[in-house]
């Protein structure tokens, strides 16, 4: 593959930091290495010295001086080695990647720590999408990367999704509009990236199944398109075993893939993971190394001990019992949406994530939500949030039932209830 064609003028002009470069060096060194180079805080100046947590099961897991003596610390942008290592066994065992630990492959596979799997997104976004470019979206779609790539004036083309995810048809449709030529000549418009979120869509909750990841990256083989798997809800899939992902099916190097820890472990520690080609992932690497330099310190130490503690094994253990809560989360709100939407609203059953997406009986809900809803103690947000043309009325929410407790969810939706009569009584 040709990356530097997916690859945009700024980021094809970044230059490896020379101070960076000097810390991974450092941190790869034996103790005899004297470092004169960085300008790195002398660690006997700081306050904190060791800390300990605790585990839900009551284990207690110390982190002394020497490890927090490196979350304290300057580290390599890519992560701490030690949890890079771990990170990539984990990705080799779950997806086992066609690329991985193939160095003849231009696209072999390497991974990333990011600040959160939002600011990897973002940082891909921008160097691979340039002014005037058609890029192809799954619609609806997480707002968080309309917000993102709204602002670059790119044409965002909208691939339709149904109860099964993302439609190859309509992909298929969309990219007929121009010949297959284009794809590979310059400035011919053709889109050269498909983003698209496989498992517990946000909003819409549904899973692509394996005939259609399989259909989806043939199409990306024939147009020569960048896939950005975009799947923080991976290990929420309510049906086992895991529906294989995009990466472990990418022969070519072709899928860039985000994963967080946000919907596992903490949505506070800020840790994401980039998976995909080198040459793509280097870029991203040369964006965090002018920016953020690296993720954060002490929310990487912390995973490296849970992670040394739980071992692959315990790690996926959890992810069972994750799924398994909102299984069961999921089967409350619709018993509760049964209660009191029959007839009001209509659904599809969620396969993963967080979200139930759901169309009223109503032609646009935005003031109804926003206003209505609030003024009643509810909240759920609006479908137009979702949509690439948010001026355009929807009829659509999204509600989350991820913290809501049965009690709550079966209130909010007699509420939500009761504003959709009155919008129909209102509009009649």
């Amino acid at each position: 593959m040709n990356y530097t064609r997916f690859l945009n003028r700024l980021s094809l002009a970044r230059k490896p930091s020379p101070i960076r470069i000097l810390t991974a060096i450092l941190n790869e060194s034996s103790a005899e290495m004297i470092s004169m180079a960085g300008g790195m805080p002398n660690t006997q100046t700081f306050p904190i010295m060791e800390a300990s947590f605790k585990l839900r099961d009551g284990t207690v897991l110390e982190l002394d001086q020497n490890i927090m003596n490196k979350g304290l610390q300057y580290a390599p942008t890519p992560g701490l080695p030690d949890l890079v290592t771990w990170i990539e066994g984990l990705q080799s065992r779950v997806h086992n990647p066609p690329t991985y630990n193939d160095k003849s492959h231009p696209g072999k596979m390497e991974c990333l720590v990011t600040c959160g799997s939002q600011d990897g997104l973002c940082k891909a976004f921008e160097a691979l999408v340039s002014e005037g470019d058609n890029v192809l979206l799954e619609h609806p779609t997480y707002s968080g990367t309309l917000a993102i790539v709204g602002p670059m004036a790119a044409n965002l083309i909208p691939v339709n999704s149904d109860s099964q995810g993302l439609d190859p048809s309509h992909l298929r449709k969309t990219l007929s509009r121009w010949s297959p030529s284009d794809f590979s000549r310059s400035g011919s418009g053709a889109p050269k990236i498909l983003y698209c979120i496989p498992n517990g869509g946000n909003p819409t909750g549904t899973s692509l199944n394996l005939e259609r990841k399989k259909e989806i990256y043939k199409i990306a083989q024939e147009y020569d398109l960048l896939i950005l798997e975009d799947d923080p809800y991976f290990y929420i899939q309510f049906t086992k075993p895991y529906i294989p992902s995009l990466l472990s099916m990418d022969v070519d190097g072709r899928v860039l893939r985000f994963d967080s820890m946000s919907k596992l472990l903490s949505s506070g520690m800020r840790i994401g993971v980039l998976t995909g080609p080198k040459p793509i992932v280097d870029r991203v690497n040369l964006h965090m190394q002018c920016s953020v330099m690296h993720a954060s310190g002490l929310s990487k130490v912390f995973l490296i001990k849970l992670f040394e503690h739980w071992g692959h094994d315990g790690f996926l253990e959890h992810a069972e019992k994750t799924a398994t809560f909102y299984e069961t989360k999921r089967d409350l709100c619709l018993k509760s949406a049964e209660k009191h939407l029959k007839g009001l609203a209509e659904w599809s059953v969620p396969t993963g994530g967080m979200f139930l997406w759901l169309k009223l009986n109503v032609k646009d809900t935005k003031k109804m939500i926003e206003v209505k809803a609030r003024a009643n103690n509810v909240l759920f947000v609006p479908g137009s949030a979702f949509m690439i043309d948010q001026s355009q009325p929807c009829s659509h929410i999204r509600a989350s039932y991820s913290t809501a407790t049965p009690e709550e969810m079966d209130l909010a939706f007699k509420r939500l209830a009761d504003l959709i009569r009155e919008e129909v009584k209102e509009s009649d």
